[in-house]
């Protein structure tokens, strides 16, 4: 008797949020079992200890920090954007030597123009880097006039590697185990946006090529963050529980959605909250998932474990 009721009289339609107390993004787990993770909204970075198994401020302010990532030499790598506040977004990627605490700048400018919103970043063995650089906030402030992927080499030389229009808003990243697959989440709020899931080889050169679909949420809402197992199957951070916006439907429940390379849809873990952003893998196995949503960072366990390159 209490599920699909109407509206009492008097309400002519659902809450929709009035402020945000949190906005939890890009996780990432040292060899420790320490998870890293942001809080865009209010400009940090936070940490769970692993023992303590309680949070605290590991920076802030974080320049406005999004993806989070460990190299291969267990850097902090953090994509800092201009979301929710652009004023004080960083819009750069750096890099921090956990030991030291010293931060790098690695790439804050693109032919002399600022970087929109770095927002995720996937590492390689060999030290190359790879960053999306969209712009979802406030596209007044944008100096370029692309939203694309770009690659650091350990050199420190930087390459627009993809770009419109191959593709439309990149979002997440993730490389295949062997490092020979590229994937990028597509995710463009215009309607008739991409919702899409990319794959790409990846050559011995850092460049892409052989692009072709995994998977289409549309007209759903797309992935955002995504990790892969040591099997490669994608674990993509998509849905929402209500259509934010005209262009956008809820019928794609909020979730971490398990596919193979192939496109073949395994089943999806459901996440209770809006919005799901981003997951990774931790535990001593590397069998346990985080999954960041709203104001909550989760996890679970599963059978075949993950792969990130700091514990390759």
């Amino acid at each position: 008797m209490f599920r699909n009721l109407d509206l009492p009289p008097g309400v002519t339609a659902p809450p929709t949020a009035a402020t945000f107390v949190a906005f939890t993004e890009g996780p990432a787990c040292d060899a420790s079992g320490d998870v890293y993770f942001t809080d865009i909204v209010n400009n940090r970075i936070l940490k769970l200890d692993a023992k303590t198994k309680r949070y605290e401020t590991f920076r802030e302010p974080s320049g406005r920090a999004n993806g989070l990532l460990l190299d291969v030499q267990g850097r902090l790598l953090a994509c800092e954007g201009n979301e929710f506040c652009p004023n004080d977004g960083n819009r750069r990627v750096t890099r921090t030597d956990m030991k030291t605490g010293a931060i790098e700048v690695l790439v804050d400018h693109w032919h002399g123009k600022r970087l929109n919103s770095p927002n995720d970043i996937a590492a390689c063995s060999n030290g190359r880097l790879f960053f999306t650089d969209p712009c979802y906030y406030d596209r007044t402030t944008m100096e370029l006039d692309h939203d694309s992927v770009f690659r650091i080499e350990p050199d420190g030389t930087v390459a627009c590697v993809l770009s419109q229009p191959e593709i439309q808003r990149p979002n997440g990243i993730a490389l295949s185990p062997d490092e020979r697959t590229m994937y990028v989440v597509d995710s463009c709020p215009f309607a008739d946006g991409n919702r899409k899931i990319w794959a790409f080889d990846l050559n011995d050169d850092g460049n892409l090529r052989n692009q072709r679909l995994v998977i289409d949420f549309a007209p759903g809402r797309g992935g955002d963050g995504m990790c892969v197992d040591s099997q490669g199957t994608l674990y993509i951070a998509a849905g929402v529980s209500r259509a934010r916006h005209a262009n956008e439907t809820a019928d794609v429940q909020p979730g971490v959605y398990v596919v193979r390379p192939d496109g073949k849809l395994l089943g999806c873990i459901p996440v209770f909250e809006d919005v799901i952003t981003n997951c990774t893998w931790g535990g001593v196995d590397l069998r346990t998932l985080y999954i960041t949503a709203g104001k909550t960072l989760y996890h679970v366990r599963v059978e075949v474990p993950g792969w990130v390159v700091h514990r390759k």
